[in-house]
């Protein structure tokens, strides 16, 4: 499906679960050809922390060469975005467990939660595309807060590994354009809980 976000201005938000990283990059090269004005911001971890994935310097030089515009690295670069209206919607992707905890309990002390603040105080949309090996342990009743929270939508979800990680869940990537298509008109994409990358039998 091909969308039209001429002129919306969209921020990404991006923490460390560094794994998923290939989808979230291409969700944002996707979300550029709809002629949306991207805006990535970066975790204190994601922004400094090299893995098997890849080495952070290498994160942040592709998110501006895809932008054009230098990522948010602090929290007092994040703050203007509220109060300077930048953004007409905001997607954490991917969303980790330790920060779905800290939004879900109103913590602000991240590049990435003070983005989340600073942009919800003008009701207007926050999406989450979660990925955490604890959404079904600790963090279920985070999920549950939040899905009940206004103006926070979620990318549709399920797990990824039930009989290595039962407790894991990660979000459809692939989806997060029609998320946001929705979630501009203040809806939840249905259904939210999916499982398609989980094994057989």
């Amino acid at each position: 499906m091909k969308y039209d976000f001429e002129g919306l201005n969209i921020g990404v938000a991006i923490t460390g679960s560094y794994c998923t990283y290939d989808k979230v990059f291409q969700a944002i090269t996707e979300l550029i050809a709809t002629k949306a004005n991207l805006y990535t911001i970066f975790s204190n971890n994601a922004s400094s922390t090299d893995s098997r994935f890849g080495e952070s310097a290498g994160f942040l030089k592709t998110a501006l060469d895809l932008t054009g515009k230098e990522p948010i690295l602090s929290i007092p670069a994040a703050e203007p975005l509220g109060p300077k209206g930048m953004l007409d919607i905001l997607v954490i992707a991917p969303c980790t467990g330790n920060t779905l905890s800290k939004l879900a309990n109103g913590i602000s002390d991240t590049p990435v939660l003070m983005a989340a603040k600073s942009h919800l105080r003008n009701n207007k949309p926050l999406v989450i595309s979660l990925s955490t090996n604890d959404a079904l342990g600790m963090n279920l009743k985070n999920i549950g807060i939040l899905l009940n929270t206004k103006n926070i939508y979620f990318v549709p979800f399920g797990q990824d590994n039930f009989k290595q990680k039962p407790n894991s869940m990660i979000a459809q990537v692939e989806l997060i354009p029609e998320t946001i298509k929705l979630a501009m008109d203040n809806k939840q994409l249905q259904p939210v809980i999916r499982s398609p990358y989980e094994e057989e039998g």
